[in-house]
């Protein structure tokens, strides 16, 4: 019989296999991105990238190397992606 909340490997073989499957909450900001204008998106990076936030987002850069989640390569491309 059917069970409609068995897990099926055969669909996780999709085309995305290669990356990570999206947490809700990471997929909602995902939508509300693709919708935002591109002021809406400029003015929340804006704020994203003040000074205290910099601090944070380095702070959690340097935690995921250490514990070997990220490369020196992946850390300098996302600084580069930044404009750090």
């Amino acid at each position: 019989m059917w069970n409609p909340f068995k897990k099926n490997s055969a669909n996780d073989d999709d085309a995305d296999a290669k990356s990570p499957k999206m947490g809700m909450m990471q997929a909602m900001a995902m939508k509300k991105m693709a919708k935002m204008s591109p002021q809406e998106r400029q003015k929340m990076m804006q704020e994203a990238m003040k000074p205290e936030n910099r601090d944070k987002i380095m702070g959690v850069m340097s935690a995921m190397k250490a514990s070997g989640q990220v490369t020196d390569e992946q850390i300098a491309q996302a600084k580069k992606m930044l404009g750090m």
